[in-house]
Formats: structure tokens, sequence, C-alpha cells
């Protein structure tokens, strides 16, 4: 597999929504909200963004309360976490008005009122753009927060991959072409991204063992499990 990441239309998506939110005018909200359903790349699409943009990626856990929350942007942005909750809040303000940045905060399902309104409180003091990451459902759960949900002047949801985007990601990330019939064949197994690399990797494994320059959907049900 090359070591490549393909920009599908999810990604556009993506890529439009965080240009607007790092452009955006005096006064406009700077948060946004990307949710969709699992293995549809929002986490893989918002690292590769975060890596080439400065940003600060953050991947919570159900266990994490809102302090353990603040020592992770702290231990992001660079800094050792202090003891005191005032004083986390106090070195990520401080921080961010140093040197801007944008906050990614994934797998939010997990999160109740108080770790919200804490990234709330954050932009708010900062101004600094924070995206929310969830599932399919985040956008009902977010609304029941209308002081937060009020900020969100982006939102994005991840789709199923499309026919093309298969073909794309197969062109740029799998090292053994894939026939017409081949692309059509995985696109009817599956229309998310984590499954399709199974795929790729099964296709380059045939065409490998059989010496193989293209993989068709004959090959492909080969191997199919």
């Amino acid at each position: 597999m090359r070591k490549a990441f393909a920009i599908t239309s999810n990604v556009e998506r993506f890529v439009g929504a965080m240009e607007n939110l790092l452009r955006r005018d005096s006064g406009v909200p700077g948060m946004a909200l990307l949710y969709g359903d699992p293995g549809l790349g929002k986490t893989r699409t918002s690292i590769w963004w975060a890596l080439k943009n400065d940003g600060v990626f953050i991947r919570t856990k159900k266990v994490m309360t809102a302090r353990w929350l603040l020592e992770e942007i702290v231990a992001e942005l660079g800094e050792a976490p202090m003891f005191r909750t005032a004083d986390l809040f106090r070195q990520i303000e401080d921080k961010l008005m140093e040197r801007p940045r944008t906050i990614i905060v994934d797998e939010i399902d997990y999160f109740d009122a108080r770790m919200i309104e804490t990234l709330r409180d954050i932009h708010d003091v900062s101004g600094a753009p924070v995206v929310l990451i969830g599932m399919g459902q985040a956008e009902k759960k977010l609304m029941r927060y209308k002081h937060l949900f009020d900020r969100l002047s982006e939102i994005i949801r991840f789709s199923d991959l499309t026919l093309k985007d298969i073909a794309t990601i197969g062109d740029q990330l799998c090292e053994v072409a894939l026939t017409e019939d081949a692309i059509s064949f995985i696109y009817s197994d599956t229309t998310r991204f984590r499954k399709l690399i199974v795929w790729l990797y099964r296709a380059e494994m045939f065409a490998n063992a059989n010496g193989r320059e293209k993989v068709t959907s004959a090959d492909l049900e080969k191997v199919k499990r």
C-alpha cells in the first residue's frame, strides 16, 4: 500500500469547512462539528489536516473528565500541565493567545455537559477554532446544548464512499491496478473507508502471489472471506 493520503469527496468538504473557519470574519463563531458513522475516515482525515496545519488533535477516552481533557490539551500545546484546574485553563488560554491553533477533539460521544461547556469556554476566551468529532447521532446530541450548538458555524457529515471515491482511493493507494469491474465489486461490498483498505490489501496480496499487474472482480471473488 502506498503511504499517501487519499482525497475523497468527504475530505474535500472537510477541507473547505476548515478554510471557512480559519478565514471567518470577526464575530463569526469558530466551532465546527464533523460527524458520521464509523469507518468513514473522520479520525484519519482530521489527523492529516492537523499535521498539515499545526492543529492540536485530542483523542478522548470514555473515562475522561473535564480536568483530564484540559491536561491533554495543555500537553499537546507543549506545556507541562499545572495542578489546579483554573491554572490548566489559563495555560490553554495563554498559549492559544500567544500562538493561535485549531483544537480538534475526537470521540465527543463520550462527553458529558461539563466537558462540552469546557470546550465552548476555551473557544470563547481564546477565539481559537474548536472542531468536535462524533458518531452518526452527534449532531442531535449537541442540539441539547444550545449555547454550544449556536457556535457551530460549520457542520460536516461524512457519508458513504461513492463509486468515484473508491476508484480514486484505489488509484492513489493501491500498488496494483484495479479494473472497472473490480472497483464495482468492492463498491457492492462496502462504502466504508476502513473495509476498503482491507480490499486493497487483498488485491495487492493476490497480485503479488500470482504475478498480476491488474486485479479483476473474478480475482477478488477468490479472496473474498
